[in-house]
């Protein structure tokens, strides 16, 4: 999925030791343009976490996946970035977030559609 909005905040960098060594994420809050704007909590993942494109008020243009898991009887999602960049599609010599930074292994997704604007809601 892919989404452009205007980065509102930025977060702290939460780390900690897994299994496979040290992790490092970082949620950012996004805000949607349109009539009725909506903010978004994405996380991103690995070495690109705190770069320095991540501006308040920049326009970023965002790929990410959604993901949702149950605890408890209650099921939390999260969507989390595979690739970030600036609006317009510049990158300065490959700064960004990309999937190759995100610890989890790549996942194809394929939603069927050319267009998200089938949602059933």
């Amino acid at each position: 999925m892919q989404l452009t909005a205007k980065l509102v905040q930025v977060l702290p960098i939460q780390s900690g030791m897994g299994k496979n060594g040290e992790w490092k994420r970082q949620n950012i809050i996004v805000e949607t343009d349109g009539m009725y704007p909506k903010k978004i909590c994405i996380t991103l993942w690995g070495e690109k976490v705190g770069d320095s494109m991540l501006q308040e008020g920049a326009l970023l243009d965002i790929s990410f996946d959604l993901e949702s898991r149950e605890f408890n009887g209650r099921w939390y999602t999260d969507v989390r970035a595979w690739k970030v960049e600036l609006a317009g599609g510049t990158q300065n010599g490959g700064a960004g977030y990309s999937a190759s930074d995100d610890p989890r292994p790549a996942q194809p997704v394929d939603f069927g559609g050319e267009s998200g604007d089938d949602l059933p809601f």
